[in-house]
């Protein structure tokens, strides 16, 4: 005995009305919904549709499909971490390693030749946060845009755009700034700090840039990876 049509719709109704927004996790839920209500009905076939949707609900446990939601968002999470990672990594293969150098080197020098060195450290690392935040709304705006025309939500979309606001946080350490403000002029009259310092700014503008350049912008690659079905909805 299998499902209907109807039936199927109305466990995509019921994940939804069971706190799972996510077109992706609700089809995974409904398929395994659907193949245990089968099973049950090879054992049981006087059970009612409900009847054996709430059995099976039941084995989720007290908090439902959160666990499931919960788990997805963590594997996801790690999935996420490690596209970052790769991209970050390209930056220490040749020619690119030759350019983060480069710009360190450049940073070291402009700052040991002003008489304004503090000034331009925390300039440009004023600068990286506004614009950060700039493009954490920037984006936050092009996805409700595109939310508009497409009513479907992917969870892998959701953690990467949650992950990348989470970054904004990340790169706004106010305890080590209120640490460099402290100790600037000791900071800057040592030139392995200096260099330090430098390099440390050069990385963190190298993940900002992967964080809110190159990854949003392949984000629709990324989901047809792990959804095939996400290039046929979006057709």
């Amino acid at each position: 005995m299998k499902l209907t049509n109807q039936q199927i719709d109305h466990l995509f109704t019921f994940t939804h009305q069971h706190y799972v927004e996510w077109f992706d996790l609700q089809s995974e839920l409904v398929d395994h919904l659907a193949n245990a209500i089968e099973d049950q009905w090879q054992e049981n076939p006087k059970l009612t549709f409900g009847e054996a949707l709430n059995a099976e609900f039941k084995k989720f446990g007290v908090f439902g499909f959160m666990d499931v939601v919960e788990k997805r968002q963590a594997v996801l999470g790690k999935k996420y971490n490690g596209i970052v990672w790769h991209h970050f990594k390209g930056f220490f293969g040749i020619p690119k390693i030759v350019l983060t150098l480069a710009m360190t080197f450049a940073l070291f020098t402009v700052i040991k030749l002003s008489d304004f060195k503090e000034w331009i450290f925390m300039g440009l690392f004023g600068a990286l946060i506004v614009f950060s935040i700039y493009a954490m709304i920037r984006n936050k705006k092009q996805r409700k845009k595109t939310s508009k025309a497409n009513q479907k939500k992917w969870l892998f979309e959701e953690i990467i755009n949650h992950y990348g606001n989470l970054s904004v946080i990340a790169i706004v350490p106010f305890n080590i700034i209120l640490h460099l403000f402290n100790n600037i002029p000791d900071l800057f009259a040592n030139n392995y700090w200096v260099i330090g310092l430098c390099f440390f700014l050069v990385l963190l503008s190298i993940a900002v840039f992967i964080i809110f350049k190159i990854i949003p912008r392949r984000i629709s690659e990324y989901l047809e990876t792990n959804y095939p079905e996400y290039k046929l909805v979006n057709l």
